[in-house]
């Protein structure tokens, strides 16, 4: 039974490190290729709420392992 939930948290984790990596190299190509300042600020900003929601899965899917370890 609490397989399911370390399995669940294991994919949740792995999603909200996707989307950190598609921040990552999403800014990572705008410094390559030499964007303008206000451009890049433009960027960052539209990068910011991906960010902050691939790290809250991340960590609410590392919970979920950590609980479904726990419980087992």
């Amino acid at each position: 039974m609490w397989d399911v939930l370390i399995w669940t948290g294991a994919g949740v984790t792995l999603i909200g490190l996707g989307l950190l990596l598609y921040c990552i190299t999403k800014v990572a190509r705008a410094r390559k290729s030499g964007v303008d300042e206000e451009a890049m600020g433009a960027i960052l900003q539209s990068v910011v709420a991906v960010n902050l929601g691939g790290l809250c899965l991340s960590a609410i899917g590392l919970m979920c392992v950590v609980l479904g370890i726990a419980f087992q």
